[in-house]
This record gives C-alpha cells, sequence and structure tokens, in this order.
C-alpha cells in the first residue's frame, strides 16, 4: 500500500505541474518537442516502436508493457523559434483614390519582427505501473498542440490579417497495456484534453486600429490505439493511431463595435505513426519512424452566434497533410552512459498559399544529439537538443489567401512578405523506478527501455 501511494503521489505531482507550466505554450501548431528529452535527443526516430523510453506512450500507448514495474518520467523543454516577415513587394492598400503605399495611409512599419518571443516551456510526464506479469496501466499528460506568436511589431503592414495568436493545449490520458504473449503488445489511451485560443487582428490599418479579438476554450476527448511486435530478438515493431478531437469551443467576438457569444468547432488532426527499433549489437542500436497527420480536415471553421446559430465571421486555413520521417543512432558507451543522434524530415502542412502572419512553419530539417546516464538501478537522467532548419517562409496576401476569400474586405490590402525561420530545443529528463528492480539492469536493452 506504501508503495502505491507514493506511485499515486508521483503522478498527481507531475499532473500539477504540467498544469503550473501549461502558460507556456509553444511556437508552433502541433508540438512533438515537448514529448521526451530522450526522443529529442533522436529526432523521435522509433518513437512508435518504443525506442524513445517511456515518451513513447504518447505515440503508442502499447509501448508502456516495455517498462516493467512501477516508472515515473518528468521532461522540461525549452523551445525557442525566430521568424522575422520582410516585406518582399511593395505594400498598398486601396483608397477611393486608387492604390496607396499603407504606410502613407498608416505610418505602421512594414515588417513583423520576430513572432517567437522569448520562447516556451513545454512540459510532459508518464507514468507506467505494471499491474500482473501481462496487465499495465499508467497515465501520460503533455501538450499535443500549442502556438504563441507576438510580433516585436505589434503595429505592421499586415496587421489586419493577425496581431497575435495563441493555443493552449493540456491532455491527459489514462492507458491501459496488455502483454498478449512475448512477441505481442496491445494499448489504448483516452485522451481528455482542453484547449484555449486567442486569435488578434487589427480593425484598419492605422497604427491605432482597433483590435478584433476571438478567444474561447473547451474540454473535449478522443483516444490512441497501438501495437508493437517482437518477431525477432532485437527487432521492435510498432504501429499506432491518435483520434481526431473535436474542440467545441464557445467565447466571444469582440470588435469595435459589439462583444458576441460565438461557438466554433474545431476539428484537430487524427494521426498515424510507424516505428522500428533494431538492436545492431551490444552497443549499436538503430531507429527508424514515419509519422502521417490528417491536417487536410483542418481548413474552413465557421464562427457562429451562440444560440442563434446566425455565422459571425469564418476561419480558413486550409492545410495539406503532413509527413514525418526519422532515423535515428544510440551508442551504449558503458553500462552507464548511451550517446544518440537522429536526423528527421518533415513535409509540412504549411505552405505559400495558406501561411498566415502569425506562422512561420515550412519544410524542415531536424539534427538532433542527445545523451542518457543511468545514475543507478533506480534514476535515469536524459539529455537532448535539437536545431531546425525550417525552409524560408512566404506569406501571399494577394487576393487569393484563404484569409482574404473568406473576407472579401481584406482583399483591398496587398502584402507579400518572406521569413527565414529556425528552431532551437533544448530539453532534460528524470526517470524514476519507484520498485526495486529484481534484476540487473541489461548492457543493451533489447525490450525495454528504462
Amino acid at each position: 500500500m506504501k508503495s502505491l501511494l507514493k506511485f499515486t503521489a508521483a503522478a498527481t505531482v507531475s499532473l500539477a505541474a504540467l498544469l503550473a507550466a501549461s502558460a507556456a505554450s509553444a511556437s508552433s501548431f502541433a508540438i512533438r518537442s515537448g514529448q521526451s528529452a530522450e526522443g529529442l535527443g533522436m529526432a523521435y526516430a522509433g518513437a512508435a516502436a518504443g525506442g524513445i523510453g517511456m515518451g513513447s506512450m504518447a505515440w503508442n500507448p502499447a509501448t508502456i508493457t516495455m517498462f516493467p514495474g512501477r516508472n515515473s518520467q518528468w521532461n522540461f523543454t525549452y523551445l525557442y523559434a525566430n521568424g522575422d516577415y520582410k516585406p518582399t513587394s511593395p505594400t498598398t492598400v486601396q483608397t477611393p483614390f486608387g492604390r496607396a503605399p499603407i504606410q502613407a495611409v498608416g505610418g505602421s512599419p512594414l515588417g513583423t519582427g520576430n513572432i517567437g518571443g522569448d520562447g516556451a516551456f513545454i512540459p510532459a510526464s508518464y507514468s507506467a505501473w505494471q499491474l500482473t506479469d501481462r496487465f499495465w496501466i499508467g497515465l501520460t499528460t503533455g501538450a499535443p498542440f500549442g502556438l504563441r506568436s507576438k510580433p516585436e511589431n505589434q503595429a505592421h503592414a499586415a496587421q489586419v490579417f493577425g496581431r497575435s495568436a495563441k493555443v493552449q493545449t493540456i491532455n491527459v490520458a489514462p492507458t491501459v497495456g496488455y502483454k498478449v504473449n512475448d512477441w505481442l503488445s496491445i494499448g489504448a489511451a483516452l485522451q481528455v484534453q482542453w484547449f484555449n485560443a486567442a486569435l488578434k487582428q487589427a480593425s484598419g490599418v492605422p497604427v491605432n486600429a482597433a483590435p478584433v479579438i476571438i478567444e474561447g476554450d473547451t474540454i473535449d476527448f478522443g483516444y490512441r490505439l497501438g501495437v508493437t511486435l517482437t518477431p525477432f530478438d532485437g527487432t521492435t515493431i510498432g504501429l499506432a493511431y491518435r483520434s481526431s478531437v473535436r474542440q467545441t469551443l464557445e467565447g466571444t467576438l469582440r470588435t469595435p463595435a459589439s462583444v458576441l457569444p460565438v461557438k466554433a468547432n474545431l476539428n484537430l488532426p487524427d494521426s498515424v505513426v510507424f516505428g522500428v527499433s533494431q538492436v545492431i549489437n551490444d552497443q549499436w542500436q538503430a531507429h527508424l519512424g514515419v509519422e502521417w497527420t490528417n491536417w487536410s480536415r483542418f481548413r474552413n471553421i465557421p464562427v457562429v452566434v451562440r444560440g442563434l446559430g446566425v455565422p459571425a465571421t469564418s476561419l480558413n486555413f486550409q492545410y495539406d497533410d503532413s509527413w514525418y520521417f526519422s532515423a535515428g543512432l544510440e551508442y551504449k558507451y558503458n553500462r552507464d552512459l548511451t550517446l544518440r543522434a537522429g536526423v528527421a524530415y518533415e513535409l509540412s502542412a504549411v505552405n505559400d498559399y495558406n501561411r498566415q502572419i502569425f506562422i512561420s512553419d515550412n519544410d524542415r530539417l531536424w539534427l538532433s544529439a542527445g545523451a542518457s546516464y543511468q545514475v543507478n538501478e533506480k534514476l535515469k537522467l536524459d539529455l537532448g537538443y535539437t536545431y531546425i532548419h525550417v525552409n524560408k517562409a512566404s506569406v501571399n496576401y494577394t487576393g487569393a489567401h484563404p484569409q482574404q476569400v473568406v473576407n472579401p474586405a481584406l482583399q483591398a490590402i496587398s502584402y507579400t512578405a518572406k521569413a527565414e525561420p529556425y528552431i532551437h530545443i533544448v530539453s532534460a529528463a528524470l526517470t524514476y523506478r519507484w520498485d526495486t528492480p529484481t534484476e540487473t539492469i541489461p548492457v543493451r536493452p533489447v525490450v525495454r527501455k528504462n
């Protein structure tokens, strides 16, 4: 009973830490980087196959069966993203006398300055408890989606398209896993997700133009399903599915003339992830991963007045599906120290047609490195670092942009700009085993990572 109380207390503290830190959201809408320090050091290669330790539970709930005994892990990640939109053509606005330079009308700076701010801290935690030789229960907490975009120049030439954006999520997922036999495990998780969003734009081109603000929040549900296979000694294959979460936001639309109670249904993307982890010898282990995310379901979002059902406005994103390909290697330097590195390439959901002024995402290259140190049979420390090179990102508000299509009044503004984004991420983690292992930690784990 004492061990049970200690384990439950650890899970509660994990969740409390996440709630306290949730005000710091990340600089991209989908957050992969905050899930695991061990995974970050290998660009999340092999995540679905358990290759990144307890953080694998965020991708594939079946990997919970790879952690014998009672274990908890806490991850703390800092993400710094830099993106600065600079105009690439004259910025103009339609007036009764024809088109005029937007500075002549409003006096606003043309560029945004860095939209990433000072960066953000992203927490995540995992707990796994083995009840029998075949059955596990656990809990994961994290922030799978997030965005914090606030240009240095709050009054800029494209302020009618966006002044700032903020998205926060907290995802708590009770998890169960069952080891069918020595080569097959299955798992499932219930996702309980809080979603909060606030989008701000200017009501006009002058520097002192009043803001238009849409904000709201909600708690909704989804699920994760997964399976792991160990067909040969040293080979683990994982496949998992994360469902869409239909977030029904309720909040307000604030304009210079009114405050309306509004409602919007957001269908966040579902995803499929596949991973392979292969032991090469006592020192080397290789990992591969592929992830598909169904961003194409995130397109037109009507915002309606609550109680009336009358459209107030619409959010038009027109995203594409995204793909993520990763590969990583681990080297067991000695019994306690493991070194790792990884590379990944991501095909973004955002392109030159649909990119908005508060997002500088594009196809990106991940370069990662990290290390683990097994302090003793109960405690392990992890450190990971990733540099992400993002391809040049353009915004093209020339009349056909999705924001201008849904709001023809915005077609009066012509604005094109380009950013050269990059991202630095550092993550640290502590993994603790609450019970006493019944056997010595092997030189090279084959089926588990702890």
